[in-house]
């Protein structure tokens, strides 16, 4: 074979697994669950943020409607929104629907799963199951992958797990209802 077809070959090899699930991505139902990573914890912490991406891939929408995990005490589903020109915070009581054909992600600043009363830290480089109750798909179990303290995506985005002040958000004047 020449190197044209060869090449070819192996572009289209790369095309073909691209839309398959990654490794680490969680299927229930019509939804794909990837990316799910914490941060870790300083010493005595008692809360931890959860982050992911659901992507609904059918044709109905769902809805995730609670969490649950063994190192927390509670865990919930929040969301993050300006009032008055002051960040708060709040529980999704009626939880977070996932319109068909659409992803929702879960990130810091915005929606995202808070694990409260820990049992134990968050160290870079753990795995922490969570479980996810969604209302069509079922209940199913994911694992945070643990970055370091001041991470701003899975894998580190990009800082080596170091905190970068001038990125971080200010959350002094953050209320939580």
């Amino acid at each position: 074979m020449n190197r044209i077809k060869l090449s070819l070959l192996a572009a289209a090899m790369l095309l073909g697994t691209s839309a398959a699930v990654a490794a680490d991505d969680v299927k229930t139902g019509d939804l794909v669950i990837s990316q799910a990573w914490s941060r870790a914890t300083p010493g005595g912490a008692k809360v931890a943020g959860g982050y992911l991406t659901i992507e609904n891939k059918g044709s109905a929408a769902d809805r995730l409607v609670s969490v649950s995990a063994d190192i927390a005490g509670k865990a919930e589903i929040h969301e993050m929104a300006m009032d008055n020109g002051v960040m708060k915070m709040r529980a999704l009581d009626k939880g977070l629907a996932i319109d068909p054909g659409k992803s929702v992600k879960l990130a810091p600043g915005g929606n995202h799963l808070m694990l409260q009363e820990l049992k134990g830290p968050f160290k870079q480089g753990d795995k922490v199951p969570v479980t996810l109750q969604f209302e069509k798909a079922g209940k199913v179990t994911v694992a945070l992958d643990v970055q370091g303290v001041g991470a701003q995506g899975p894998g580190g985005g990009g800082h080596s797990g170091h905190m970068d002040m001038k990125k971080m958000p200010d959350h002094s004047g953050m209320k939580m209802k």
